[in-house]
């Protein structure tokens, strides 16, 4: 059991999908294919259930994926340690972020705080975060939900209100408060299931007895605010998307619930070894937004 094979299985387990392995991997299709069966033959048991081009991975290859990660997670952290006691680590930081936009308000005052710091940035959906610290991928990950599995710990970074908005010329523009209920009917704007804006629309429409009357559903929370600009629909949108950028064609009012609000967390991997980069990163982070949260 070498550790290409354990990396390509790591690779094929998180995509469970043998061309898009073979595409990061960079090497052909048929040689992830013998590697994964060969590691299969050695361990004694299958680990994807194979129904045609599809594989999942099964109860087995679930419980091995969680050793490999940790496995492989060790040995990088020990890569990262041993250089930088060298003085030859990279001197740089991977941030995850279920939209840019979260990112974005920090990036010019590190970058002057931290010259030379090479900060790479990830965007992806909370569910898959957890993933990404657990193998090293990412080396911290702003997340609006707390992320599930052991072996993280999470920073509260900013509480903020969730506000409404609509195109402007829209009946509720102008208006100082919206309760839920005169939302029936309007067309709205939301991500996927999954993500905290969803859910939290899920929740206040719900204790009010309706459905949201969903219209667009994307994976970009950042573009809700130019398709309601376009008169597409409402919104629901955090207080930092109003700070960060005024667009015209659009009205803001706040939401009669008082639980209409984000929290928004720093989380890393409790035991990973962590550079100075990273944690620069990390402490920069915190006094950023608990001296400019709303």
């Amino acid at each position: 059991m070498d550790l290409l094979a354990l990396r390509c299985f790591q690779v094929v387990a998180r995509h469970e999908h043998i061309s898009r392995a073979a595409a990061e991997l960079r090497v052909a299709q048929p040689s992830v294919s013998r590697t994964v069966a060969r590691l299969e033959a050695e361990l004694g048991v299958e680990l994807f259930e194979r129904r045609g081009r599809r594989i999942r991975l099964n109860r087995h290859g679930a419980a091995f994926q969680r050793r490999v990660d940790r496995a492989l997670g060790e040995l990088e952290d020990g890569r990262r340690e041993l250089a930088e006691a060298a003085g030859t680590g990279s001197g740089g930081v991977t941030v995850a972020a279920e939209t840019l936009m979260t990112v974005a308000a920090l990036l010019p005052g590190h970058r002057r705080a931290h010259p030379g710091v090479d900060v790479r940035l990830r965007q992806c959906p909370a569910d898959a975060m957890a993933h990404l610290l657990r193998t090293r991928e990412a080396d911290l990950c702003l997340a609006s939900a707390p992320l599930p599995g052991p072996g993280l710990e999470a920073v509260e970074l900013l509480r903020e209100e969730v506000l409404l908005v609509v195109p402007a010329g829209h009946r509720l523009a102008g208006r100082e408060d919206v309760a839920v209920a005169e939302l029936a009917g309007e067309p709205f704007l939301t991500p996927g299931p999954g993500h905290w804006q969803r859910e939290l629309a899920d929740r206040l429409f719900a204790r009010a007895g309706l459905r949201p009357e969903i219209v667009c559903e994307g994976n970009e929370p950042g573009a809700l605010l130019d398709m309601a600009g376009a008169g597409l629909g409402v919104a629901l949108l955090p207080a930092m998307a109003r700070v960060a950028g005024p667009r015209a064609g659009v009205a803001w009012a706040r939401l009669a619930a008082s639980d209409s609000h984000r929290v928004l967390w720093l989380v890393r991997a409790r035991d990973a070894f962590t550079p100075a980069a990273v944690r620069d990163f990390a402490a920069y982070a915190v006094a950023h937004f608990r001296g400019n949260g709303s």
